[in-house]
């Protein structure tokens, strides 16, 4: 019983990051809602703080975001095995449509459609990202603190073209400092928020 359990459950991992992979235009970037969507709000198989340290991780390490979000996510759920149904779920559609446009897209690259449509494509693409980016400061930014390191983040990637790995390192030694320095500070946010202010 628990085997086929198992089977179920890493089909599942499959199947829900190979809809993930085949249907998102733009990157890892824009697989992020459609990730945290399926993972936290459907299946519920991990909550809320844990997929931002997920996409924090998988942002931080080499590798595509989104390849690095379904392994972390397929081992949470179901260990090694659960890691490589879910990244080859959302490896295979892409490995799949860039073989088919490899073979046919320089025939149709200068069609008119095809190039509307990738018009399209775009402006959606920048939405999805703009979403991602909404839903992930609700559950990252609690306080003043961590608006304060957000904003700070924002201006060094966006105006500075500091890379986000420096950014990000930046920002878990600014919380490792501020819980060291004011420790009240950092645990009136956890208590807020639930934490257990260990």
């Amino acid at each position: 019983m628990d085997r086929k359990k198992t089977f179920r459950t890493l089909i599942d991992l499959f199947v829900t990051f190979f809809k993930i992979g085949g249907f998102t235009f733009g990157g890892g970037l824009a697989m992020i809602p459609l990730i945290e969507k399926e993972v936290v709000t459907r299946k519920k198989w991990i909550d809320e703080d844990e997929i931002v340290d997920i996409f924090a991780v998988a942002q931080s390490i080499p590798g595509v975001i989104a390849i690095n979000s379904a392994t972390q996510v397929g081992y949470k759920v179901s260990g090694k095995k659960g890691a490589v149904a879910a990244t080859l779920g959302v490896v295979l559609p892409s490995f799949l449509i860039i073989l088919i446009i490899a073979m046919f897209f320089t025939r149709v690259q200068d069609n008119i459609i095809v190039k509307n449509m990738f018009k399209g494509i775009r402006p959606c693409v920048a939405v999805l990202i703009g979403s991602a980016a909404v839903r992930i400061s609700k559950t990252s930014v609690k306080d003043k603190i961590t608006l304060l390191i957000a904003l700070v983040a924002f201006a060094l990637v966006l105006f500075f073209e500091i890379h986000s790995i420096f950014a990000i390192i930046g920002g878990a030694v600014a919380g490792i400092l501020i819980k060291a320095l004011f420790p009240d500070k950092s645990l009136n946010a956890e208590k807020r928020n639930g934490g257990n202010g260990k």
